[in-house]
């Protein structure tokens, strides 16, 4: 039989990245249960493709998911900086949870409301569930599907889902991130235009009063528009000459960051993501380093082909 496999690759791949919190272990999740299915071979008796292709997919994580480590935001690993504080030891890739572009993950027709069930935050809260709890929230709550139809996945009783998906539930509750506010047209090209600038200033104007700033791989963090404007305000950084290239990430803006190097190359330096709710910036997360930039399609270099994926 002919599996028509692709075409749920991107709901898969999202599925997956809320369940492991790192979108190249998602990537290779999904392909992995590609793999399976193709070696299993799917009897339609069992029921449609879709269901079948995602209990395969559930098996993977779970079996990716023993032993692994929690991944995390700096803001669940320590408290606030104070500005001048050194940054500290990087931790390994695997400690923190990752963003992934909006195209690897999110259906061109998406609702609004799904943009917010791969949002970083929610992404890390996520992480606080064993495995199954973690599957039966996510199939339950951001895809909708039917009690039923995850007892039938997991094998298990309508009884036992609900059970679990109540103390998911719970879990969950306190830390869950506020929804987003719809943001004011124009918003994000100020935002960037004033970081080309290196307009502190202008850039500071739009933050929220209690506004964060993360650094992965550092656990180093700021909350406060005063802490950040205090950073922001330190010459010599290499910020006065950055250069933007705009993509899309967990459902919100994104760009990649050029600096430039010793010989005057702009030079990949950092992805950061950006929330933005109704007039402000409320979160800025700034990856650094260039690990991701293939990840998003942005090139390592400032001045070559663009392309932005997502």
């Amino acid at each position: 039989m002919d599996l028509d496999l692709e075409k749920h690759r991107v709901e898969l791949t999202g599925y997956c990245y809320r369940m492991l919190g790192g979108p190249f272990e998602a990537e290779d999740a999904v392909q992995e249960a590609f793999v399976r299915a193709w070696r299993g071979g799917f009897d339609p008796a069992r029921g449609p493709l879709r269901r079948w292709l995602y209990a395969i997919a559930t098996n993977v994580c779970l079996d990716m998911l023993r032993g692994a480590r929690r991944r995390a935001l700096a803001t669940d690993l320590t408290g606030p900086a104070a500005p001048g504080s050194p940054l500290g030891e990087a931790l390994p890739p695997e400690a923190w949870v990752q963003p992934v572009p909006d195209a690897r993950v999110l259906p061109a027709d998406v609702l609004v409301e799904r943009r917010e069930s791969v949002r970083l935050a929610f992404v890390a809260a996520l992480q606080h569930l064993p495995p199954r709890q973690r599957a039966v929230l996510i199939l339950r709550d951001v895809l909708v599907w039917r009690a039923h139809e995850v007892a039938d996945l997991l094998g298990t009783s309508v009884t036992s889902v609900n059970s679990v998906l109540q103390r998911a539930r719970a879990t969950l509750a306190a830390r869950k991130p506020e929804p987003l506010k719809p943001v004011d047209e124009g918003l994000l090209e100020r935002y960037t235009a004033a970081f080309e600038r290196y307009d502190v200033d202008a850039l500071v104007a739009v933050l929220h009063e209690d506004a964060t700033m993360t650094m992965p791989p550092f656990a180093w963090w700021l909350r406060g528009r005063a802490a950040v404007a205090a950073v922001l305000a330190v010459p010599g950084t290499g910020c006065e000459a950055a250069r933007v290239v705009a993509t899309r990430a967990n459902g919100v803006p994104a760009f990649g960051q050029y600096r430039p190097d010793e010989e005057g190359v702009l030079r990949a330096f950092a992805l950061v993501v950006v929330e933005f709710s109704g007039s402000r910036a409320v979160s800025c997360a700034t990856y650094l380093g260039d690990a991701l930039f293939g990840l998003f399609g942005l090139p390592m270099t400032f001045g070559g082909p663009l392309r932005t994926d997502g």
